[in-house]
């Protein structure tokens, strides 16, 4: 696989929390470039978070920060971050990374300043010291990292494609594919879920994405069963 010396050279997965009895992951990511950009996915739970009526309390582990700091990483040295929605298990802590351009799309971002969804989390991404950059759709954030807009889950919401000089592509699904037996093309929405037919359309699309990129891992957002044979930090992908 071509690359270029701002390519991704690693991709490290986190697991920051865990929610009970499956033990289903709370994830974040981060992809390191061959010119020295620190690219974080997502952020997890917040620390200190209020109980859920409706769910039962994760079990948390190391958070983002602790996991970046065992390989030396600061929260200043990330210089960009894409938030691929803003529930509260992925933008929980947007706010502790204060020099990282901000990828949202447009459209995630206008439809959360409304929705009671992401109230929740609003004081985690709605923050005036956060430097937003807005993409409109399929974007190429740097050579060999592509943002794949799947709105479905959530209007806006966006996955990663990461393109290793070693391992090959890497589909980051995130929560437009939650668990490996949802990535059908006939998939049917989850209570989480916020548009069936949009959920199936992205679906597809990652579907057909993974084919012609000859996918060599796909990692869906939170499928208990897989995260138990990926490499996760300190190990990574490259």
């Amino acid at each position: 696989m071509s690359s270029t010396a701002n390519s991704p050279v690693r991709l490290y997965l986190m697991q920051v929390a865990a929610l009970p009895p499956a033990g289903v992951p709370i994830v974040c990511y981060l992809i390191q470039t061959g010119d020295g950009k620190n690219i974080l996915i997502d952020s997890g739970l917040p620390q200190n978070m209020p109980p859920m009526p409706d769910r039962p309390m994760p079990v948390m582990g190391k958070n983002v920060i602790e996991q970046l700091a065992q390989i030396g990483i600061q929260p200043t040295d990330i210089q960009l971050f894409v938030g691929t929605h803003f529930d509260g298990d992925h933008a929980g802590n947007n706010e502790l990374f204060p020099n990282a351009e901000f990828i949202v799309q447009r459209a995630h971002y206008d439809a959360a300043l409304t929705s009671p969804r992401f109230a929740r989390s609003r004081s985690h991404w709605d923050q005036p010291t956060l430097h937003y950059r807005f993409v409109d759709g399929d974007t190429t954030l740097v050579p060999d990292v592509e943002l794949i807009e799947t709105s479905g889950h959530a209007t806006g919401h966006q996955s990663v494609l990461v393109r290793l000089p070693e391992t090959g592509s890497v589909l980051l699904t995130i929560d437009a594919v939650m668990e490996q037996s949802r990535f059908v093309a006939d998939v049917q929405a989850s209570p989480m879920d916020e548009n069936e037919t949009a959920l199936c359309s992205s679906t597809r699309k990652l579907i057909d994405l993974a084919e012609k990129e000859h996918a060599a891992l796909i990692v869906f957002g939170h499928d208990a069963e897989q995260w138990k044979t990926l490499r996760k930090l300190p190990e990574f992908y490259s």
